[in-house]
């Protein structure tokens, strides 16, 4: 109820059918929130039939001469033989390389982009792909249809989506979810300093450290994977 000078000069339905003034709610944050709602909504639509998947990051920036991606297109193809789907990022790089390995595979490559001020479109490798404008939905896609992350080297996007999964274990709001770093000699500094700085400091559980698999075997990663996933279902 409103009286007095708080009453507005026209009814909403005046405001929504007027085609004239400003747009500035467009921008606000009621608005925003259908944004984001229709958001979660195309993410659940679109991956809802998905199988079992496993998000792969990586750097963006790894060329495709490398070892790294060559890594990574062997990570995709081992995910894709044993019928897991490949869900990454959507980008170039170690993205690009891993849904090429499960495409190659004939696996389901997936990709789930993100506005950015610079242009970056869905790699050619991706087959069901999503474009979203907020980070937080896209990571909320990421942990609701995969089995397990698998990190490959990347930079500070690589490092947010693994410690936001590391939280996520170690809080119990996810369970039997392996979260595995491959590029042995590239994660070794940042697994030592976590069992030298964090776990000595009591800044984490010692048992926390175990919480990362590292290794350079794609093959291994899927083991790990499929046994955590064999707990989970108590086959």
């Amino acid at each position: 109820m409103l009286r007095g000078d708080l009453v507005p000069d026209s009814t909403y339905d005046q405001r929504l059918l007027d085609r004239k003034g400003p747009t500035d709610w467009l921008h606000m944050d009621p608005w925003r929130v259908l944004r984001i709602q229709s958001e979660f909504v195309e993410g659940f639509g679109s991956l809802a039939n998905l199988p079992a998947a496993v998000t792969v990051f990586g750097s963006a920036r790894t060329p495709r001469d490398s070892a790294e991606y060559e890594l990574g297109v062997r990570v995709g193809h081992a995910l894709a033989k044993v019928g897991y789907a490949v869900i990454t990022g959507g980008g170039p790089g170690v993205m690009e390389a891993a849904n090429k390995g499960a495409l190659e595979a004939d696996g389901v490559s997936v990709g789930l982009g993100i506005e950015l001020p610079h242009e970056q479109r869905l790699n050619e490798y991706v087959d069901l792909g999503v474009e979203f404008r907020y980070f937080f939905v896209r990571k909320t896609m990421f942990v609701k249809y995969s089995s397990g992350f698998i990190a490959l080297p990347g930079g500070f996007g690589t490092l947010d989506e693994l410690f936001e999964a590391l939280t996520l274990v170690q809080t119990h709001k996810v369970t039997s979810f392996p979260v595995i770093l491959m590029g042995s000699e590239f994660w070794a500094p940042l697994v030592d300093w976590v069992r030298t700085t964090l776990a000595k400091t009591g800044k984490i559980s010692p048992s926390d450290v175990d919480l990362l698999r590292v290794t350079d075997d794609p093959d291994e990663a899927v083991q790990i994977i499929l046994e955590a996933d064999r707990h989970r279902t108590g086959a």
